[in-house]
């Protein structure tokens, strides 16, 4: 069985044991706020566990080393919904250590999508059309500085309620421990 059929399987007993009836919740945060967060799979549980958070606590936005990368792209969309329209009153940029966008190589992810079958006449078309895939792919070497540019981004959004703190902060993935890189009161 593949990966979905098995996943579709399981969603089917889920449902049909009302599996679902402990996670009903409303779709406003009832502490009132939005974390923007990394991807990374070990995050997962451990992030909501280590600052006591449930389902329905909070609005969660996961990316890539939870960065705001482009002011008016999806990720800054979204914190600003969760403000406006789903009743967050606090930000939180929670980045961690060990995080693979310290390591991304815009070279070697370009390398594999060729491998993958990308060919170079795309990426000839990107460049042309004034996209630089190795800014756009690029990574950091720093998680405090990245997350106080995140923070700044959210921040100082001409779209931003002013009033919104908007805070940073770095976990350890094997820990939780976290640590306080911005405090946005």
């Amino acid at each position: 069985m593949t990966l979905l059929g098995n996943l579709l399987e399981y969603n089917q007993k889920f449902v049909e044991e009302k599996s679902y009836e402990e996670y009903q919740t409303t779709k406003f945060p009832d502490k009132r706020l939005v974390i923007l967060t990394c991807m990374d799979t070990r995050l997962v549980e451990l992030l909501p566990k280590s600052m006591n958070m449930k389902n329905g606590d909070v609005k969660v936005v996961k990316n890539a080393g939870a960065v705001v990368a482009h002011p008016y792209g999806s990720i800054m969309r979204s914190l600003l919904v969760a403000v406006y329209e789903l009743q967050a009153d606090e930000v939180l940029v929670i980045g961690h250590h060990d995080c693979g966008m310290s390591a991304i190589n815009s070279e070697q992810i370009i390398g594999k999508m060729k491998d993958r079958g990308i060919d170079e006449d795309t990426l000839n078309t990107l460049n042309y059309s004034g996209i630089d895939l190795h800014e756009w792919l690029k990574g950091f070497s720093s998680v405090q500085e990245s997350v106080s540019h995140s923070v700044d981004m959210i921040k100082n959004h001409p779209l931003m309620d002013k009033n919104i703190p908007v805070h940073g902060l770095v976990i350890s993935p094997e820990t939780g421990k976290l640590d306080l890189v911005v405090e946005g009161y």
